[in-house]
């Protein structure tokens, strides 16, 4: 049987590295965001109330197109992992998009929500927003380079709040500030373990447990101005 993994989390958190240790260390078939392939993208960095919503329907379309094979795909994987979670791409229009727009996005994205696949668990990877500044600053994407601590804070404040709501995998939340799994041994070892106990359902005593309620205490602890 398949299993079906999304490892979530803000812009430069350390996501897509995480999705990709997956594929090396277990051989997970992987799902990644289009962002390198957006090409509004750099407009709507430097512009977004031009570009916002080209950019947002570009995400729409191809995620949905990513999500249509996977939900239809064979068997023959036991595992796969994605970088984002299909629902959360109406956090960014929510953001992004106010009026008609948003309400013809919205048209499009009811639409397309029952044909994507249901994961077995969400690991949101989350850091103070200063930390997360800083690893966007590492990355040294040029569009990115303008992304605002408010902007990442009205994000987390999102995404938490989708979290509180979400019923359809366990959610679980991971500090991520001083924990090195890219270029760590233990640290790597660490995180597979993590994983592999929440979906074995006997995850290690000082896993985090499964997000409900926690909003105000999470964002207590990452949010920065």
């Amino acid at each position: 049987m398949s299993r079906f993994i999304v490892i979530e989390g803000l812009i430069g958190v350390g996501k897509t590295s995480l999705c990709r240790i997956l594929r090396d260390e277990w051989g997970a078939e992987l799902i990644l965001e289009p962002s390198e392939d957006n090409p509004f993208l750099s407009s709507f960095y430097a512009d977004p109330d031009r570009f916002a919503f080209p950019t947002q329907m570009f995400y729409l379309a191809t995620r949905y197109a990513q999500q249509t094979q996977l939900y239809q795909t064979n068997l023959f994987k036991s595992l796969f992992v994605a970088d984002y979670l299909f629902a959360k791409d109406q956090l960014f229009a929510e953001q992004t998009l106010t009026g008609h727009e948003l309400e013809l996005y919205f048209r499009f994205a009811r639409l397309m929500t029952e044909s994507v696949a249901r994961p077995d668990m969400v690991l949101f990877l989350d850091a103070p927003t200063s930390v997360i500044q800083s690893r966007i600053s590492k990355r040294a994407i040029t569009a990115e380079q303008v992304i605002q601590p408010d902007y990442l804070n009205a994000l987390r404040r999102r995404y938490y709040s989708l979290w509180e709501s979400y019923d359809q995998a366990p959610v679980y939340v991971v500090e991520t500030t001083d924990w090195d799994y890219v270029s760590e041994p233990e640290g790597r070892k660490r995180m597979l373990d993590l994983i592999q106990g929440y979906l074995d359902g006997a995850p290690p005593p000082d896993a985090p447990r499964a997000f409900k309620g926690m909003a105000d205490s999470q964002l207590r602890l990452f949010e920065e101005s």
